[in-house]
């Protein structure tokens, strides 16, 4: 062949190595595709490509390759060949191929041999070794580059890759204490500085640096695209003021799914689900096509609100869309239809899956948790545990807890909460302490309990407090009550619940003078209970309420059902108690006792 060399390998697709009369690009291109490469090297060190900058884009295609690994391989055999010495642009190159690795030891023997050859006071060496080092998980030893840099070696790239580092670490806490330095230095400050700084406001909730960042991007004109607009929602979202997220989303001129997924991820985190259900529903007709993320964060907010009739509508939108094939949508609707009391659906969701992570057992055993099936889910962890694939983790202790309380079920409680330390080295949280405080007063076994609040390693949190309160009310404990409550008030001075459940232990006692003493200064001091919220579904409308609410439109047949109802269990409970019927019987007399009662009905929906 005059034009180029072939070379073939078994059964491998043939790679033309073109000559120098042959087009650069087209060969980059080619070895791209290549199945071959280190034969590849080998021709070309033989007599091929010797022109440097045709090199380093082969490094560079190389190492921006699924085999990073190969770029170091060829550049090495280029050195010990003779046909070129390491210069800043290939050792940048083979530091990027590294940090992709990733591999920190290699990283080092780059590192080293920058400071030899007197290239690490290269800005982009420096740059490319403080992202190596903070792709390997080690941002302490990146910023120790970047505070040994000699004076003016720094650049904005320099402190992006550290807050990016840090981010990258879980340590948003350290990317903001970065920004600030980096303030400091009087660095200009780019749109890649102001979307890290973005994402760390949004994870410790740090709205005044939030703000702030916003502000520059208004004075510095960057301007709000699809990017910038989703990390301020995300950011405003995050720290709880979903409403200033909503006016950034409605005054972006261009958004895309990730923004759309942004604001509707807020409302849902914040508890506003029928205004994340709405913004779906705006999403569908301003023809924007959802994503997995964002159906998965519907489908959540369905499960929250119990609305099982939505959450079928944006199960078949998947199915008729092509959409939810991924692990994220089906745990969330198995979630969904657990929480909705659709059992029966959601195992047969788990069932069908080829492939389950932690999360789809986690979401399963809960949600057998939740309706009272407890054996179910400890029978399905048992599984988990049997079949090896999946680590339970923290989540899915919790929901075995949950079952072993739910259902009495104390020596297996104990057992399970052991193993989470002694098997797989996962430390309790709050919320498994407060399973067991819970267990412990289900089974009536106060002191047990309360020595056992004595004895956690964490300060017990106003949940496990209420926890062992209410099982002061079951069993009429009124001393331990009375010193459960004042460990609650002391937690939240300024709220009454803890007050309202120790006058609910004097009721129980029949103790009535003590709970006008405790209400009377309840009374004076405008202590108030924030009421419930209660979502309900029919005929496909949620209907949201509070406890005492009557703002309904229909709410004068809604209590006159209520009444109804009431009268129903009270009629129960006397033929029981007091006339010795037996449940039969009950059931005989209150079916008369329905046909006779005249509900109002009208208006009401059927």
């Amino acid at each position: 062949m005059s034009t180029a060399s072939r070379i073939f390998v078994g059964k491998s697709k043939p790679f033309y190595i073109a000559e120098s009369s042959f087009p650069e690009n087209k060969c980059i291109l080619r070895l791209s595709h290549c199945h071959i490469p280190l034969l590849l090297c080998r021709a070309i060190v033989s007599g091929l490509f010797l022109k440097p900058p045709l090199v380093h884009s082969i490094l560079r295609s190389l190492s921006l390759g699924p085999v990073p690994s190969l770029s170091l391989s060829f550049l090495s055999l280029l050195r010990h060949s003779g046909y070129m010495t390491l210069d800043n642009y290939s050792l940048n190159i083979a530091l990027s191929a590294t940090a992709r690795l990733p591999s920190v030891s290699v990283g080092g023997q780059l590192h080293s041999l920058s400071v030899k050859l007197g290239l690490v006071s290269d800005t982009f060496v420096l740059n490319s070794l403080i992202n190596m080092y903070s792709s390997c998980g080690y941002p302490a030893t990146a910023r120790l580059v970047l505070d040994s840099a000699p004076q003016g070696a720094c650049d904005v790239v320099s402190w992006n890759t550290i807050i990016a580092g840090y981010l990258r670490g879980g340590m948003p806490n350290k990317a903001l204490q970065a920004f600030g330095e980096m303030a400091k230095e009087h660095v200009r400050l780019d749109d890649v500085t102001l979307l890290n700084a973005l994402v760390a406001s949004a994870r410790t909730g740090t709205v005044k640096v939030g703000r702030l960042c916003h502000a520059l991007v208004v004075v510095n004109g960057i301007g709000i695209n699809c990017h910038m607009g989703s990390s301020l929602i995300s950011m405003y979202a995050k720290c709880g003021l979903v409403e200033t997220a909503r006016k950034v989303f409605d005054g972006m001129q261009e958004r895309n799914v990730v923004c759309w997924t942004s604001v509707i991820s807020g409302y849902t985190q914040l508890g506003k689900f029928k205004e994340a259900i709405q913004l779906f529903r705006d999403m569908q007709i301003s023809g924007m096509k959802p994503d997995d993320a964002t159906v998965a964060t519907v489908v959540s907010s369905c499960a929250q609100m119990g609305a099982l009739d939505l959450g079928c509508y944006v199960h078949a939108y998947c199915d008729i869309h092509g959409l939810g094939k991924g692990l994220s949508v089906k745990n969330a609707l198995i979630d969904m239809y657990s929480k909705c009391g659709d059992i029966k659906k959601a195992y047969e969701i788990f069932n069908g899956l080829t492939k389950r992570d932690v999360f789809s057992w986690t979401a399963m055993i809960m949600g057998f948790a939740v309706n009272g099936l407890c054996g179910e889910a400890l029978d399905l962890f048992a599984q988990m545990e049997g079949e090896g694939k999946v680590i339970p983790n923290e989540v899915t202790f919790l929901g075995v807890l949950t079952s072993c309380s739910h259902g009495g079920l104390l020596e297996q409680g104990y057992h399970h909460f052991q193993r989470m330390s002694t098997v797989y080295n996962l430390a309790p949280r709050i919320e498994h302490y407060g399973c067991m405080v819970d267990l412990l007063g289900r089974a009536k076994l106060l002191a047990e309990a309360s020595q056992f609040i004595k004895e956690m390693p964490i300060a017990p949190d106003v949940v496990v407090w209420r926890s062992l309160l209410f099982a002061c009310r079951a069993c009429g404990e009124v001393g331990l009550a009375e010193y459960v409550a004042e460990k609650i008030l002391e937690l939240e001075p300024k709220k009454c619940a803890g007050h309202v459940l120790l006058s609910n232990v004097y009721a129980t006692t029949s103790r009535w003078v003590d709970v006008n003493k405790l209400r009377t200064p309840m009374d004076c001091s405008r202590m108030s209970k924030q009421p419930g919220c209660s979502f309900i579904e029919v005929d496909g409308c949620v209907h949201e309420f509070f406890a005492g609410d009557e703002s309904h439109f229909e709410t004068e047949a809604i209590y006159n059902i209520l009444l109804g109802i009431n009268e129903l269990l009270v009629a129960e409970s006397l033929l029981h108690n007091h006339l010795g019927l037996g449940t039969l019987s009950c059931v005989r007399w209150l079916v008369g006792l329905c046909q006779s009662l005249e509900y109002k009905q009208a208006g009401v929906s059927d």
